[in-house]
């Protein structure tokens, strides 16, 4: 039996999906905006945005109102077919519902519109028909295109992609006009894989003054080691008299120095001068790859020559970071 390559049938996906993504930045229009513009003054004013879909686009919706919250939009997503039985108590009069569907017209999509008329609730309707009840119902309207689908005319493919790219265009514009950072990601990110990466130096390294291995560079080498050993860091940070990094020294370098008669040394004598600093902005996972480039442990942590303290390839790990 001759095996088969399917190869051309998923670049004739993408295709399609490629076309139907095509059509939808030509139909962006005004309205676009005037939902943004509603967005950003129900989250101003403490509303909620609530999204309600049904079947496979109604999971592209849920996805989206998940990333609302995300980027700190408050957001839900209520089933239209549970809407009517309950679910719809968590709507206040504030809020503002964005109801998608392909068609517009199922029963239990015009359930959910009716609540929004009935109360009061702005919303924001997305079809691909424009002659649908959801469409027409809209206090702002959105109309996706139309476009072939990848494989049978039944099974959503590219209209769940041109469903997808408009809410995460809608993501990303809120993002844009709120000057979301990558700070204000991660205070909704803590945990996890992208709550690791997205760790600072702040977050992790030693600050406090008592627990670090300082030393003055005019020292003995003997009485240096003696707090080498006590702070256990393997480490020293070296000052000079005006509390300024000098240096560093490592129990690496004593091993090298070993054949040295210690007690007639300074530290300064034998510190590494000008070591490798980093700032405590700096995203953890930079500073690992820093340490692993430059094959070691541990790096001072510095203000404009000032000690802030020092953190270790060993917290790092600890902590998730790969």
């Amino acid at each position: 039996m001759k095996k088969k390559n399917y190869i051309q049938t998923a670049k004739n996906v993408i295709s399609s999906e490629i076309e139907g993504l095509k059509q939808l930045q030509k139909s962006l229009d005004k309205n676009f905006n005037l939902a943004i513009e509603k967005i950003i003054k129900t989250s101003n004013k403490n509303g909620k945005i609530c999204f309600i879909g049904l079947g496979k686009s109604g999971i592209v919706a849920e996805r989206s109102s998940k990333t609302f919250s995300s980027i700190s939009v408050p957001s839900i997503f209520i089933h239209a077919a549970e809407f009517s039985h309950g679910d719809s108590g968590a709507i206040q009069k504030n809020d503002l519902m964005i109801i998608s569907s392909s068609s517009g017209e199922t029963q239990e999509l015009k359930n959910c519109i009716s609540f929004s008329k009935r109360w009061g609730i702005s919303l924001i309707s997305i079809c691909q028909k424009k002659n649908s009840t959801l469409f027409k119902a809209g206090d702002i309207k959105i109309l996706l295109p139309t476009s072939k689908e990848a494989g049978l005319s039944m099974v959503p493919t590219t209209s769940l992609s041109i469903f997808s790219a408009f809410f995460d265009s809608l993501a990303v514009s809120l993002m844009k006009q709120k000057s979301f950072s990558l700070k204000d990601f991660k205070r909704f990110h803590p945990g996890g894989s992208i709550g690791a990466s997205l760790l600072t130096v702040s977050d992790l390294y030693i600050s406090d003054k008592k627990k670090l291995p300082f030393v003055n560079e005019n020292k003995n080498m003997t009485d240096a080691i003696k707090i080498m050993s006590k702070k256990k860091f393997g480490a020293l940070i070296v000052l000079n008299s005006k509390k300024q990094l000098a240096g560093t020294y490592s129990d690496g370098d004593l091993r090298r120095d070993s054949g040295k008669d210690l007690k007639k040394l300074k530290v300064k004598n034998l510190m590494m001068k000008k070591p490798i600093t980093i700032n405590k902005n700096i995203l953890a996972v930079n500073c690992l790859r820093l340490m692993q480039n430059n094959e070691i442990t541990y790096l001072i942590v510095t203000n404009k020559n000032k000690v802030d303290g020092l953190i270790t390839i060993h917290t790092i790990l600890d902590s998730g970071i790969r």
